[in-house]
């Protein structure tokens, strides 16, 4: 049983006396009876912050705190975090730009084109997989040849 059930306001004993025969912090009663309400302005900064991000739902903490000082509200960065996360909302961070060879870079030709696959071993395929896990990355290699078995 949680001692903190056991204060009531409604007693004749004071909530420090109660609270020092339980044994527990009267910080600990106090919050528990103050509840968290939120004011129009988080209200107002949570729906101009919803209505931005639908709009661009690439922009992070950074850019929608720039998009709200332009409007006129005072907000940090914090702020508009704290808010964001609240609303389960988080900016995509750009990729890795893997799309461009570089110009120096040889072109290989592809050495099976019109070579058909009739018996097995003529062909080899290898796949390296990176798996990313707490520690580090694990490498999953893959190899087979260019058949389909059948049965």
């Amino acid at each position: 049983m949680r001692r903190l059930s056991w204060i009531e306001r409604s007693q004749d004993i004071s909530i420090v006396r109660q609270c020092d025969l339980a044994g527990i912090a009267r910080s600990a009663v106090y919050a528990q009876n103050q509840p968290v309400e939120e004011n129009e302005t988080e209200l107002l900064l949570s729906r101009l912050i919803d209505e931005e991000y639908t709009r661009h739902p690439f922009y992070s903490s950074r850019k929608i705190v720039i998009y709200l000082k332009g409007l006129g509200h005072e907000v940090n960065r914090k702020r508009v975090q704290r808010l964001m996360r609240l609303l389960g909302l988080a900016g995509m961070a750009p990729g890795p730009n893997t799309s461009h060879p570089h110009p120096e870079h040889k072109i290989y030709p592809y050495l099976l084109r019109g070579v058909s696959v009739i018996r097995p071993n003529p062909v080899w395929s290898i796949d390296i997989t990176y798996v990313r896990l707490d520690r580090g990355f694990a490498y999953l290699l893959q190899s087979s040849t260019g058949t389909v078995a059948k049965y």
